[in-house]
């Protein structure tokens, strides 16, 4: 199964939206959220169990639910209310004279407990360096585990695909993914 981001994604009863990014379990390295941006507008990223995944093509991903489920289908992108109390007692314990400041909102990714969101684009670093970027992931379709990351290298004229098998990824960290070859390994593959 070929899990591209950025990818169409189609319930039973048509589109929904583009694959923003993927949530994957970096112990077992297996998928097991899709983040859908339903109909390409902001602030209306879901998220979606590997589980309800019934084929992916390089294009689109085909889930087995519709529409009206899709949008019951937790936000990714969570809203917060700090009130202007909360606000003031952090502005005095650092020594700040704000006044009376309002309260704010902040928003957060909704990443489920072990999990580790991977956004299109995101550094891939061998053991010397920056080497390219997330594109796209090959998933076994049964175990729901990656196979391979699929990375962009090069520039503007001249980029090529690089299939990277995941046994050659150390670990993810900060939205990076680390690999344990050198950039002369990746070229070889």
């Amino acid at each position: 199964m070929d899990i591209r981001l950025k990818a169409h994604v189609e319930c039973l009863d048509g589109r929904v939206g583009r694959l923003e990014n993927i949530i994957l379990n970096p112990k077992t390295e297996k998928v097991t959220y899709l983040v859908v941006r339903g109909n390409d507008l902001q602030n209306t990223e879901r998220i979606v169990p590997e589980k309800l995944v019934k084929e992916a093509t390089r294009d689109t991903v085909h889930l087995s639910i519709d529409r009206n489920k899709f949008e019951r289908m937790k936000s990714f992108i969570q809203e917060e209310y700090i009130p202007s109390n909360i606000m003031m007692y952090m502005a005095e314990n650092v020594g700040w004279d704000a006044g009376t400041p309002a309260g704010v909102f902040v928003e957060h990714e909704a990443v489920p407990a072990g999990g580790l969101v991977v956004h299109k684009g995101a550094g891939v670093f061998a053991t010397d360096g920056h080497v390219g970027r997330v594109d796209e992931f090959l998933v076994e379709k049964k175990s729901g585990r990656i196979t391979h990351l699929i990375m962009l290298e090069g520039h503007l004229w001249g980029k090529r695909e690089i299939s990277i098998p995941v046994s050659q990824v150390d670990h993810y960290e900060d939205g990076k993914i680390y690999l344990k070859i050198d950039k002369r390994g990746v070229e070889g593959l």
